[in-house]
Parts: structure tokens; sequence; C-alpha cells
């Protein structure tokens, strides 16, 4: 049974000059991430560019990824689409491609009713047998999947087993946590929050950020583990800086900006997005040469 705890990766979608998926540079992507010490790594989550890929481009990186990746750490590959019969279609195939976890993002421009967003994720979840993670991501849905209804949910869709909660509400995170941890594991996705959320019983945090500081966030994660809060707090205080700066700006930009800084050139974002320049690329260029070592694990 595919268990997911600690830092899971976000992983980016490297583009070639061309403007086409680097192979070569996502597998890469893969194993800096799990060299780094993360329990999981994501394919075409948000962080990924998932909406500014192709159907075919979706399909190709989630087997990428999984082919790369070679069971060392579990898959999770976001499968949501804008309907049902779209999601059910990836989903399908990263089943195949023998992704651990499908996580669903729900339909994304038109705001759906909370009903027919829950017709969505039954029909999803139930047209495949591999566990499901639920995303909760109402600044780009439109729709807030609340605790109650979240443990309501898993309650009655067995393969349901986890949700990431990108909502930045610790008091949905702490109700998730403690009303629902019987039926569903709680990932928080705001990375910002990482500390926070791991110290309140989170089952771990999925970070975009870890793609340019995974050992940094493991340490963090490590040392919560280990219930020693004083080496965790000193881990944060190392990373936070930079993670704090890849979120005070356009995120996926920083993100890609930050894992070039770090020796690996993983290309622009896709248009319509820019790349980071000016004082923000500088700010991050700084605080990546500035970052210290990784506390050690313990």
């Amino acid at each position: 049974m595919t268990e997911l705890s600690g830092v899971l990766s976000a992983l980016v979608t490297p583009f070639a000059a061309d403007g086409g998926i680097d192979e070569p540079t996502l597998r890469a992507v893969v194993d800096r991430s799990i060299d780094g010490g993360v329990s999981g790594v994501v394919a075409c989550g948000s962080t990924g560019e998932f909406a500014a890929l192709s159907a075919d481009e979706r399909r190709r990186v989630v087997e990428t990824v999984v082919d790369q990746t070679a069971g060392r750490v579990p898959v999770v590959a976001q499968t949501g689409g804008l309907t049902a019969a779209e999601a059910i279609a990836h989903s399908r195939h990263a089943e195949r491609a023998g992704a651990s976890v499908l996580m669903l993002v729900t339909p994304f421009y038109e705001a759906l009713t909370m009903d027919e967003t829950l017709r969505y994720l039954r029909t999803v979840a139930g047209a495949v047998d591999v566990p499901v993670m639920l995303y909760n991501l109402p600044a780009a849905t439109g729709v807030f999947l609340d605790a109650d209804t979240v443990g309501a949910l898993a309650r009655e869709v067995g393969t349901i087993r986890w949700i990431k909660d990108t909502s930045a509400d610790m008091t949905q995170v702490g109700r998730l946590i403690r009303h629902h941890g019987d039926v569903v594991s709680t990932i928080v996705g705001w990375d910002a929050l990482a500390l926070a959320a791991l110290c309140d019983g989170a089952a771990g945090v999925m970070c975009g950020t870890a793609n340019a500081v995974p050992a940094e966030l493991v340490a963090v994660a490590r040392a919560v583990a280990a219930n020693d809060l004083a080496r965790a707090r000193a881990a944060w205080e190392r990373v936070y800086p930079l993670v704090d700066a890849m979120l005070s700006t356009n995120f996926i930009p920083a993100v890609k900006a930050a894992v070039t800084a770090r020796g690996l050139a993983v290309g622009d974002p896709r248009e319509p997005l820019s790349p980071l320049g000016g004082a923000d690329r500088a700010r991050l260029e700084e605080l990546v040469t500035a970052l210290p070592e990784p506390v050690p694990a313990g």
C-alpha cells in the first residue's frame, strides 16, 4: 500500500529552446529531488504547468517521471481536467503508466457548484483502481473543499486517501487532521506553511520550492518527525528566506530561476508566462548564493 509523508516535490516541467519538453532535463529534475531525500514526486502539478501542456505532453511527462523514478519513491500524477471525461482519460493513462497516486484538481475555468464538484470527483475516482488524492485549490477552481465535505467524500469513496490542501488556511488543515484523519491524510500544498503544517500533524507537504531546495526542506521534515523542534526551526530558518522569495513573486518563473541558479538549467516557463527578471531574479540568485548548508538529518 502506498504511503505518503514528509516532503513531496511538485516537479517543474523543463522546456527546450524550441518550446518542447526537455526530456533529459526532466529526468535530471526527478533525480535532483530524489537525491535530495524527498519521499515522493509529482508529475503535471500546478508547478509543472500542466494547464499549458497538450494532452500528449501530459502523458509524456507522466511516463517519463514514472520511468525515471523507477520505483525509488511514489509518483503522484495530477490527472484532473476541465471535464470528467478528460480527467478519466488522463487518470487511466497514469494508472497504466505506473503512477502510484492520482491527484485530481477540479475543473478550473467555470466554477462548479458543490454538487457538480462532488459528482465529478465521484465519477473520476470511480473509474480507476489507483488511490486518489483530492486537490483543494480554491484560488484557481473557485470551489473550496471544506474539511467536512472532504471527510464525507473519503468515507463514501474508498479510493480517496489523501487531500492536498492549497487553501493556506491552517484552520482548515487542523480540522482535516483532527476531524477526518481516520479516513483521509492531509498533504499541505502551501510552501510557506511547511513547518507549521508538519508540526500540526499533517502527513506531509507538497512543495514546488523542493525543486530548488529538496535537501533543505527534507531536513525540516525529518527533524519534525524526530520530535526535535529546535532542529526543525533551525533548518526552517536556513531555507525560509529563499522559499519566501520564490513565493513573493511569480511562483513558477521564480522556482525555475532558483533551480537554474542552483546549477540545473530548466529553461523558462511556457508563454504567456514570462521568465523571472530584474530585481526579483537578482534577489533570488543572491539568496541561492548565500544559502547555508542543510542541518544534518540526525
